[in-house]
């Protein structure tokens, strides 16, 4: 297998943030996939899947091993279910979904991540998750070396939180995503509501990574960070964004270190203020 050597992750990441990876490669197929894995594992290469790069911030160092980006972006509707590769936007298929008139997805509209992401993570908004509407997810397990077939259930789904992101052996290939059949014209006014929200309460012209920290049912980490007069602080080329406290923003040339700074730094305010430990939703991925 013939991989790139010393890649800008930045350029693969909603943050525009990152250092480089000693080798990379784009898997279009499950073969690719498969032969790339059983490569990394030949040469004793720690790996790392990445699909769209949101909600994830990689080290300034970048990654001294194999990132393989997952780019199988086929997918299919049959009646009113869709199956996707993992590497499919969850933004096409919102809107190939409100064309088939299938309603369940509209709440994902804007969500920058990969089918494979979204489910990794439990992707959500609006109350609502890819955990009500996958019906099954088709993994590849490294340490059997097999393809296997997990149903909802098993893929003990949580907020934002799934089997796979505790269980790193699994990893995701393509997903089965039950909808119902509904009206065009309702599917359609329902996502452009949901789209005209975020861009009113989120700094969607920015480059971030999403939210930074996970809500809990009794407080919103937005509101929390917000109490603390933390909206607008600085470090570097990074800024907690003025229009949605959850959101740190690249402001242009911003390293991987000034967000860590803001994130301990909000952290550390909020435990001090109000005695909670904000939990980040963020994944990070080191040298």
């Amino acid at each position: 297998m013939k991989f790139q050597r010393n890649i800008s992750l930045a350029k693969y990441t909603t943050f525009r943030i990152g250092g480089q990876a000693k080798y990379f490669f784009i898997a279009k197929t499950k073969k690719d996939l498969i032969l790339a894995i059983q490569e990394a594992k030949r040469k004793k290469l720690p790996f790392f899947i990445l699909g769209n790069g949101s909600n994830i911030l990689i080290s300034d160092k970048g990654f001294d091993g194999l990132v393989i980006k997952i780019q199988n972006s086929k997918f299919k509707i049959l009646n009113s279910k869709i199956i996707a590769g993992a590497g499919v936007h969850l933004g096409k298929l919102v809107n190939e979904s409100a064309v088939k008139r299938l309603s369940g997805l509209e709440w994902a509209i804007g969500i920058p991540g990969t089918v494979g992401g979204a489910v990794y993570g439990n992707a959500g908004a609006f109350k609502k998750s890819m955990g009500d509407v996958v019906k099954e997810v088709e993994v590849y397990d490294t340490k059997n070396q097999e393809f296997k077939i997990l149903k909802n259930k098993n893929c003990k789904f949580g907020y934002r939180d799934s089997i796979f992101k505790h269980n790193k052996n699994l990893i995701i290939v393509s997903a089965t995503i039950k909808l119902k059949k509904g009206n065009k014209k309702e599917i359609k006014k329902k996502i452009k509501e949901y789209l005209n929200y975020k861009k009113k309460t989120q700094p969607l012209s920015f480059h971030s990574a999403g939210s930074i920290f996970k809500n809990s049912k009794n407080f919103s980490a937005a509101e929390l960070i917000e109490r603390c007069n933390l909206k607008g602080k600085k470090i570097g080329k990074a800024k907690i964004s003025g229009k949605h406290a959850n959101f740190i923003i690249n402001l242009g040339g911003a390293k991987a270190e000034d967000v860590i700074k803001l994130i301990n730094l909000i952290k550390k305010s909020v435990k001090n203020k109000f005695g909670i430990i904000l939990k980040e939703e963020i994944q990070y991925l080191d040298h």
